[in-house]
């Protein structure tokens, strides 16, 4: 046997006090934890926004936001704060911390607002990120945006179209107002001089180029008419050889100075 081994009593002793000592300090956290919860200096007190805060007031995240709240600087839930601040309109994203002891800091992201989606009359909006999203379209300068519309899955691809066809019409003082993607995969523009062209189907790049196409010839074929392109009605850009053309006053023309 060990002489220098401690009595067996003596550890039982050991044993016992490391235990008590272990649910003293159990309890005494456990005290401070409740005193945290309950005490009112832990309280949320305030919320600080920064970032994009255009469309938004204190007034209208006080009403839509305080209510979804609850607990305290501990026990507030920040992905519910975060739920709760993007749930406000004009808001894409948040981001939500604490800041002992008593105040959330949240940062925000707006929608910026590029486009409008759908029909007439409809509130939903495109981003830059091609996202849709509903706000209130009173908000933004409807004229000076054009119509998007299409499977709303796909918003980001006619977002994107819109970006490469538009500038093709740039040089003949023309604006794209209108982009549509139909169902069965056909793109469709319209101009803000109400005329409307078939593009059919094709990767952007096919787009582009058959729109440029018709650019580079456009002016050709309406001044063999004595017209200039603000007199054209529709055009239809689906010919392998060409594209046919209405204009004001003039029956369908069948353009073929698109493969000259």
């Amino acid at each position: 046997m060990n002489p220098l081994a401690p009595p067996f009593d003596v550890k039982l002793m050991n044993l016992a006090a490391t235990a008590l000592f272990s649910a003293c300090l159990v309890l005494l956290v456990a005290a401070a934890g409740w005193w945290a919860l309950r005490h009112p200096l832990f309280a949320i007190s305030g919320i600080v926004v920064q970032g994009d805060v255009v469309h938004n007031s204190a007034m209208t995240f006080r009403a839509n936001v305080a209510p979804r709240l609850a607990g305290n600087f501990f026990t507030v839930s920040l992905a519910a704060a975060r739920q709760a601040f993007e749930g406000v309109p004009w808001v894409r994203q948040a981001v939500v911390r604490r800041e002992f002891p008593n105040r959330l800091r949240v940062h925000l992201q707006e929608h910026q607002a590029v486009a409008l989606w759908g029909s007439d009359g409809e509130s939903r909006l495109v981003n830059t990120f091609g996202e849709v999203f509903e706000a209130n379209v009173g908000d933004v300068d409807q004229e000076a945006l054009p119509r998007l519309s299409g499977p709303q899955e796909q918003s980001a691809q006619v977002l994107a179209m819109y970006r490469g066809v538009s500038p093709v019409f740039e040089p003949l003082g023309l604006t794209v107002d209108r982009l549509a993607l139909t169902a069965r995969g056909n793109w469709q523009l319209e101009l803000d001089t109400g005329a409307v062209i078939e593009l059919g189907r094709g990767s952007p790049d096919e787009l582009s180029a058959r729109a440029q196409r018709f650019v580079q010839t456009l002016t050709q074929v309406t001044s063999r008419h004595g017209r200039r392109p603000e007199a054209l009605v529709s055009a239809d850009l689906r010919h392998v050889d060409g594209y046919a053309v209405r204009l004001r006053g003039v029956g369908t023309t069948s353009a073929d100075a698109a493969k000259k």
